[in-house]
């Protein structure tokens, strides 16, 4: 009876009989392979003869001359000098002979092309000897193209109990980087695979070789699914290693990039090969575009560690040359991004695929962007900030052209109002043009959705006068700026997508019960991110630290504050104080010291971050650190970031002036030593790539995305680095994890924004009678018509005073709070109807100008002075046990944008001030249990956090009134207090058997819980 052959030899078979069936390869001999230049010189000299014939007889390759070995010398120090990559795309000049050793890819029309690309020689060898030292070593495979090895691989077996880290392994042991196969450049990638898994590697380096997974991925992690058809690796040589799709790695993504030392002026190359997920987007996009045409959106969720710096390069590369039916799709891509690494990777990138360089502009001025086009500029690279502004400056010559936008980082900043001023700048003619004239403050106001005064009057649709457009062209013109352009495609990528960038840019998913989700157009996850090992779960190591302080009166009288307000500012006045910082730097260094350098973390070679909760308190910190530092004899030193100059011990600071450097450096000089601690704000929180980062401490209030981005600065990957730590005297360990469950998989919108809210928005305000239709109508009118500043403000003004005499403080509060919710959400909402509205964008353009005549209703700070009367007594901060938090293995719904005003100003609670002393010390020092300072934190911070998480509570807070909120919360206590039954039974049994202390609990966190999210509502910025 003959069994199936499970060994090594026949899954090298298998391979090699699937190339050769049915990919067209042809089967290569050991024997043909010449060590000395690392070709197989048989399949190059037959390539060469049927190709360049003159120039192969001249070379005189057929024989073992002189002639053929001054070739071969010369083909293997072009290689080495430029790589394998650049080679076969450029060819090599030998004396009077400009030698082709590829023929790329061919148009569909083009049958000359084609003709010449049949010829290419794709060949597998098996057993491959390749060492010239050690004979007898062997290769399970290698790919060649016309005799030069593009590829090698080591195979390995699950069913005789080997697996693909054996062939890593085999690859850092026995593969000798010495030998000429494995030189840098020599092959484009190095494979280890076995029946469950593939990894790759682009440079050998012994024990230092890093190998990185090149799978598709399985249930959103690492991996790849079960295969029905054959073997769960089998993509990578019946797909990734077909003719065409090789070739397209080749010629579009593989590459040798060249990165500076700024300092040092050093230079190192590394040589790039496409991951698995890159090329599966890249390419899906390319498919769609090319279907569907311009018009569309596109929302890529990739994970922190996926390499969206070379996917988007990639994707603007190919997007240029993107074709259908022979003409282009495309005049020019837009990269919005504010990241100068991907700047100068694009740059490079098109510079390593096109003989001409000049083909990407980095537009930094208004005009830069019409010069750039008028240049033939097919790429151009802007900021955020800076993308209204130039797209001002699009001359109406350019406007029959088709974009590609390709937004780094897509937030709601790129949804809304910037995307109706990027609308009337690339909008097709019969669409608005937008301003190329007016001032700085003009242009601005344009960006955000404002017009500003006159603008409209300088420019009329196209072959007409401003005078001959009527307003109701206006209003039209305006509203179909806001529409989807049907010129443009825009491409957002983003690791943790908000619910606006869902509904703008995801793809729409209609739901039985009449709702609509929306979905990315692609996702790399958090979970798969890390389990392939590409960025570290930074969640593993985290530790709270609890801080424990006691507060005395200083005063003999016993004024009135504002209880709730005092309880915050006591709360800051406790961590801000000078004694805290300096205990709570002093428990940083001796962490660092002990934990980090002491275990030679990234052998010994680890960074910290320490994140503040503004920028005095980091230069505190700067300094309480390195005074810590000195006192302990460390050789550490700290670097501080911070922007603008600041007011702080009697003089005006900079960074600059702290740090003694340029603030340019602070990146580079992190790295270096003496430096170890890097002391921020809100700078380095975002965008922010240092694989040396291992540790970060928090003293700053962290939730939501904010969160995600914050930690994440840890997770950049190292060969060193094998896990990080957290050490947080602020946040709650709960909150964490619910910040990152949103980005752990897939984060998907769970229902649209629903319209018709605007109509009861737009029913309120006109409930109010603060303005009236005709005041609406004629103001928009004027405004449009470019009437003087002079016949505007009389309106403002008149409705203004309305609001002032006519309403009292809680209508004022909600007649702003909900004009500027209309005025939000039509900006969003606008975008992304199939319809339009006119009576909405004219009250829209009225409110925004109306909300900045409103005066803002008088609060008193009721406990103001509070801080002068009491002292810290005591304080003390104290690590707790290390955690590793855990996320939810699925994919996370987020909610709609939310479209509720505001419902009034929270009242000031009024209490002595030795009564709220003694209540905070209630709270943080006298509970009256044997576990004190674990029941302070849960009635102070765990519970108060878990019940405003609680989704029915907060649907409540947003969308009903004070009493059915009330009802909410109290269920969702009920729910709480029953969890904490295991661990918390005292706690559970005072709630639920008395009544006193039942309803101190209950009104104490309604009124923590409620008011923090009034307070935040109040607070939103105009």
């Amino acid at each position: 009876m003959q069994c199936t052959d499970t060994s090594e030899a026949e899954l090298e078979a298998t391979i090699v009989r699937s190339l050769i069936e049915e990919a067209g390869y042809q089967a290569g001999s050991p024997q043909d392979y010449d060590r000395a230049h690392a070709v197989d010189l048989a399949k190059l000299t037959t390539f060469l003869q049927s190709t360049q014939p003159e120039s192969a007889e001249r070379l005189n390759l057929a024989a073992d001359s002189p002639t053929r070995t001054k070739f071969l010398h010369r083909l293997q120090g072009e290689i080495a000098k430029r790589g394998i990559i650049d080679v076969l795309r450029k060819g090599v000049k030998h004396g009077r002979d400009a030698i082709t050793l590829f023929y790329s890819s061919p148009t569909a029309s083009n049958t000359q092309a084609k003709e010449l690309f049949s010829q290419n020689i794709f060949s597998v060898t098996r057993q491959l000897r390749y060492s010239s030292s050690e004979t007898q070593l062997a290769l399970d495979l290698a790919v060649f193209i016309n005799g030069l090895p593009i590829a090698t691989f080591e195979l390995k077996n699950s069913l005789t109990k080997q697996t693909v880290d054996d062939a890593i392994q085999q690859y850092k042991r026995d593969r000798s980087p010495k030998d000429l196969l494995f030189h840098f450049g020599r092959c484009v990638v190095h494979f280890a695979v076995d029946d469950l898994e593939v990894h790759m590697c682009t440079h050998l380096k012994g024990k230092e070789s890093w190998f990185l997974p090149f799978n598709k991925g399985y249930k959103h992690g690492a991996g790849n699914p079960p295969n029905p058809a054959g073997l769960a690796t089998d993509y990578l040589w019946k797909k990734i290693l077909r003719k065409d799709r090789l070739t397209d790695i080749l010629e579009n993504y593989a590459q040798i990039v060249e990165e500076k030392n700024e300092k040092t002026g050093r230079k190192k190359r590394k040589q790039i090969f496409p991951r698995y997920h890159q090329l599966r987007v890249v390419r899906k996009l390319l498919a769609h575009a090319q279907e569907n045409g311009v018009g569309k959106r596109y929302l890529i969720q990739h994970s922190a560690g996926s390499g969206k710096s070379n996917s988007i390069a990639w994707l603007a590369h190919q997007l240029v040359g993107l074709e259908h039916e022979n003409k282009p799709i495309f005049h020019s891509i837009l990269v919005v991004t504010d990241r100068r690494l991907l700047d100068r990777q694009i740059r490079d990138t098109i510079k390593s695929f096109t003989q001409v360089s000049n083909v990407v502009g980095h537009a930094q001025r208004s005009g830069d962007l019409r010069r750039f086009l008028n240049e033939g500029k097919q790429i151009i690279i802007t900021t955020v900030q800076k993308f209204p502004f130039i797209l001002a400056e699009i001359g109406d010559e350019h406007r029959q052209n088709r974009f590609a936008i390709i937004i780094d980082e897509a937030h709601s900043s790129q949804g809304g109002r910037t995307s109706a001023k990027m609308n009337m700048a690339l909008a097709a003619p019969k669409n608005r043009a937008a301003p190329t004239t007016g001032s700085a403050d003009e242009l601005l106001l344009a960006a955000e959705g404002m017009p500003a005064y006159g603008d409209y009057s300088k420019y009329g649709e196209y072959g007409e006068t401003p005078e001959e457009e009527s307003i109701e062209d206006k209003i039209n013109a305006l509203m179909e700026s806001r529409k989807t352009l049907t010129n443009a495609s825009s491409f957002a990528f983003t690791a943790t997508p908000k619910n606006k960038t869902l509904e703008i840019f995801g793809e729409p998913d209609p739901q039985p019960d009449g709702t609509v989700k929306h979905h990315p157009f692609h996702s790399y996850t958090m979970k798969q991110a890390i389990q392939e090992g590409f960025i570290l779960d930074v969640l593993q190591q985290y530790t709270p630290v609890e801080s424990y302080y006691r507060l005395v009166k200083t005063v003999q009288e016993n004024p009135l504050f504002d209880s709730k307000k005092a309880q915050k500012k006591l709360r800051k006045y406790v961590e801000s104080n000078p004694y805290a910082i300096r205990e709570k730097a002093g428990i940083m260094v001796d962490h660092f010291h002990e934990n980090v350098i002491a275990r030679r973390k990234i052998e010994g070679k680890a960074r910290a971050m320490v994140i503040t909760g503004g920028i005095i308190r980091a230069i505190e910190y700067f300094h309480a650190l390195n005074n810590a530092l000195a006192e302990k004899k460390l050789p550490y030193t700290t670097i501080i970031a911070f922007s603008g100059e600041h007011e702080y011990g009697g003089k005006k600071v900079t960074e600059a002036g702290i740090n003694g450097f340029a603030s340019n450096h602070i990146a580079e000089r992190i790295t270096e030593d003496p430096y170890r601690f890097l002391v921020v704000a809100d700078k380095f929180l975002t965008g922010y790539d240092e694989p040396l980062l291992h540790t970060m401490y928090v003293d700053k209030p962290l939730a939501g995305i904010k969160a995600v981005q914050t930690l994440s600065r840890l997770n950049r990957a190292h060969p060193k680095k094998h896990d990080t730590f957290i050490l947080d005297f602020f946040n709650d360990a709960e909150i964490i994890q619910q910040a990152f469950s949103a980005y752990y998989r897939t984060t998907i919108l769970s229902q649209e924004t629903d319209p018709n809210k605007l109509h009861d928005l737009q029913a309120d305000l006109e409930g109010y009678q603060v303005f009236s239709p005709e005041q609406v109508d004629r103001l928009v009118e004027r405004y449009l018509g470019g009437a003087d500043r002079e016949s505007l403000d009389p309106i403002f003004d008149a409705c203004a005073a309305v609001y002032t005499s006519d309403l009292d403080e809680e209508g004022q509060v909600d007649f702003k709070g909900k004009a500027k919710t209309f005025v939000r959400t039509y900006g969003f909402l606008a975008s992304i109807l199939p319809y339009t509205n006119a009576d909405w964008e004219k009250l829209s353009i009225f409110l925004n100008f109306l909300i900045l005549k409103l005066p803002a209703p008088k609060e008193e700070d009721l406990s103001r002075g509070i801080l002068e009367t009491l002292d810290m007594d005591s304080y003390r901060a104290e690590m707790q046990a290390s955690m590793s938090i855990s996320l939810a293995d699925e994919d996370a719904e987020i909610g709609a944008v939310p479209t509720a005003g505001s419902s009034g100003k929270p009242e000031p609670e009024l209490d002595q001030l030795s009564n709220i002393i003694r209540s905070f010390n209630d709270l943080f020092g006298n509970i009256p249990w044997k576990d004190a300072d674990k029941i302070r934190k849960v009635i102070t911070e765990e519970i108060p956090q878990k019940v405003a998480a609680d989704s029915a509570y907060q649907n409540a807070m947003k969308n009903s009134s004070e009493q059915n909120a009330r009802i909410e919360h109290d269920k969702a206590l009920g729910r709480i207090m029953v969890e904490l039954i295991a661990d918390h039974t005292d706690l559970f049994k005072l709630f639920s058997d008395n009544p006193s202390f039942k309803k101190w609990l209950g009104d104490t966190i309604f009124t923590a819980t409620y008011q923090e999210n009034e307070t935040q509502q109040h607070a939103e910025p105009s």
